[in-house]
């Protein structure tokens, strides 16, 4: 096996996730006394930890060490309020724990299908740019709006039609995301998640490799182990024929396929942005071609 298709070790994975958190806290953040003017280490010191989540140092070191056996949904829960942690860290702190001594079993990857009734969705929502997106960030089907607003993902081979992928190594991403590092910044933390809930998936630790061999953005934001799980938010593009556009977008995960997520694209009724999403729209391909 070649280094970038190792599976992640998730034990690896949880020490250091637990030290990059510990890191970000300061003792007077969390009520707890500065004593001395120089400290040795950024953030809590583990006895700290260990204090505000009710464990002793020796069990602290042992589970940020990975040898921690059975750890309770309690000491989970008693961690991620220590350490502050927001919805989706909580989450991949537990997926950690519960997949640090499974042994590793590697599987043939499987690109999903998309169900017909929801790609006959996406093709009615005519000047609605939509997409649904898979694990490691594959991007699986979408709308002509969508291709007439991010291009034509129908050119690419089907590997490169991956966000990951487009953000990081695609210079026309930098261009058309007017937000580019909010965007990288969502991604990483959407493939953290899937490396806690999948550690052996094949295409994914070969997909991080890639990525860290070829991008040093990519590199800088892995190291920052910052989980997020983004449902909604506010988009700016630098389109080439519109110009700036403010789109909001919502991201659901199917409940039949929890690994799928339809994103949607929309704008403010009568707003410079809707009328723009309409004009590309009625443009089709020509516009996917320009972007």
């Amino acid at each position: 096996m070649e280094d970038t298709e190792r599976p992640l070790d998730p034990r690896a994975e949880l020490g250091e996730f637990l030290r990059s958190r510990r890191a970000r806290l300061r003792p007077e953040e969390v009520g707890l006394p500065v004593f001395g003017r120089h400290r040795r280490v950024p953030g809590l010191r583990r006895e700290e930890l260990a204090q505000l989540a009710g464990v002793s140092v020796a069990y602290l070191t042992r589970l940020e060490q990975g040898k921690g056996n059975n750890v309770s949904a309690e000491v989970i829960d008693a961690l991620a309020r220590a350490l502050r942690l927001s919805d989706a860290e909580h989450e991949h702190l537990g997926h950690l724990f519960r997949h640090q001594h499974r042994p590793f079993r590697p599987r043939k990857p499987v690109r999903p299908q998309v169900r017909g009734a929801l790609l006959d969705l996406l093709a009615s929502l005519e000047a609605v740019p939509a997409y649904v997106t898979g694990r490691c960030s594959d991007l699986l089907a979408w709308n002509a709006a969508a291709a007439a607003l991010f291009g034509d993902w129908d050119l690419l081979p089907e590997d490169e039609r991956n966000w990951a992928r487009l953000v990081f190594l695609r210079p026309d991403s930098r261009r058309l995301f007017a937000d580019w590092a909010a965007k990288a910044a969502e991604v990483v933390g959407a493939l953290r998640l899937d490396a806690g809930l999948h550690p052996d998936d094949p295409r994914l630790s070969a997909l991080i490799g890639e990525l860290s061999l070829r991008s040093e953005d990519f590199r800088h934001l892995w190291a920052t182990h910052d989980v997020k799980e983004t449902s909604h938010g506010t988009r700016r593009l630098r389109h080439p024929l519109v110009g700036e556009l403010s789109l909001t977008f919502e991201s659901m995960r199917l409940p039949d396929d929890p690994d799928l997520c339809l994103t949607v694209y929309h704008a403010r009724p009568g707003s410079a942005a809707a009328e723009n999403l309409r004009l590309l729209a009625s443009w089709g391909a020509d516009a996917a071609a320009m972007t």
